[in-house]
């Protein structure tokens, strides 16, 4: 068991991490994908991957919980409906040292839909209150909940308040709404991403409502522009997706400048020079190139030779024995035109 001591961010700062967060996104956010996120900003709150309860408790408790101590401030994202379950992974996460647990009220995946949670939580506050209390009663770090704004032919203007009220009447005081609904039955999990119409101005009207609740919006902010303009607005925070894993420098790359007012924007070339140490200690480990590289192919998106960076990794990393010698091939067609 890999031990992480926590204490350098806690309740408050990881509060204000969450001004900017990235959304946990299954087959993304890993650990190496965190730890390449860490490198270009220092305070965005970052998610691991949905996990769900049964397979902490029965399964490889180290494969999916361990990271690295620089990813600092981390939150787990917890799948799952029973409150004991839940209580039981997040009692077992403790050691971790994670600095959030999460749960998922918000993923339509047909995969989650037949485990009766995420989105379809939308549909039982109550079930949902007996959950986080049970995982706040197990837990040493805040524990919060991802929602959308409804799911199906529900009414968001009355199905969301009543969420909210219900669920932080249970003790959760921070909530990431997806402010679109997820239709269950139709949709796949990207149409739901897309096609379901998003309703920012309902969010806020949850904080004028709540104003005591943190809460972060998230669906459809492509631009760190979107985002800060949601917080200005009003809002406590904001959550990327696909924007931030994609164009890791537009997003996160000038976050802690233009979120929080520290230091200056990050350099492209000094993370991809940090980042080796890293990748020879994960293929000393028997690991592979690409399980990492995969995750920086948006390293130098909009940059002269970025496609050629993207070329090399994505013909090579995955080939038996490529190591840093075809990561610095990749590197020297970004410099070479830099």
């Amino acid at each position: 068991m890999t031990q992480h001591d926590s204490s350098a961010t806690g309740f408050d700062a990881c509060r204000r991490s969450a001004r900017l967060s990235v959304a946990p996104m299954m087959d993304w956010t890993d650990r190496n994908c965190r730890y390449f996120h860490r490198l270009i900003s220092r305070n965005a709150l970052l998610y691991t991957e949905m996990v769900t309860a049964p397979a902490i408790i029965h399964g490889p408790r180290a494969r999916l919980l361990d990271f690295n101590a620089e990813e600092h401030p981390v939150a787990l994202q917890l799948g799952g409906s029973d409150p004991a379950e839940l209580a039981e992974a997040t009692r077992i996460a403790r050691d971790w040292g994670y600095d959030e647990v999460n749960l998922n009220c918000g993923c339509p995946s047909d995969r989650v839909q037949s485990g009766a949670f995420g989105a379809v939580l939308m549909k039982t506050p109550e079930l949902v209150a007996d959950c986080v209390a049970a995982m706040i009663a197990a837990s040493d770090v805040e524990v919060t909940v991802k929602c959308r704004i409804g799911v199906d032919d529900q009414d968001p203007e009355e199905v969301l308040p009543r969420f909210l009220s219900v669920v932080a009447g249970a003790g959760v005081r921070r909530f990431t709404i997806h402010a679109r609904k997820a239709w269950l039955q139709g949709l796949s999990p990207k149409d739901n991403r897309e096609i379901p119409p998003l309703d920012y101005p309902l969010v806020h009207r949850m904080k004028a409502e709540f104003p005591d609740l943190h809460l972060s919006i998230n669906g459809g902010l492509a631009t760190l522009e979107a985002a800060r303009a949601q917080i200005d607005a009003g809002l406590d925070g904001a959550m990327i997706g696909r924007a931030a894993y994609h164009e890791p420098m537009n997003i996160l790359g000038a976050a802690d400048a233009e979120i929080w007012g520290e230091g200056a924007p990050a350099d492209p070339f000094a993370v991809a020079e940090t980042m080796k140490p890293y990748i020879a200690d994960h293929l000393q480990d028997g690991g592979r190139l690409h399980q990492i590289t995969r995750h920086m192919l948006g390293l130098f998106h909009g940059r002269p030779g970025a496609r050629n960076w993207r070329r090399v990794l994505s013909e090579g990393a995955t080939r038996d024995g490529a190591g840093l010698g075809l990561y610095d091939t990749a590197l020297a067609e970004v410099m070479r035109v830099a």
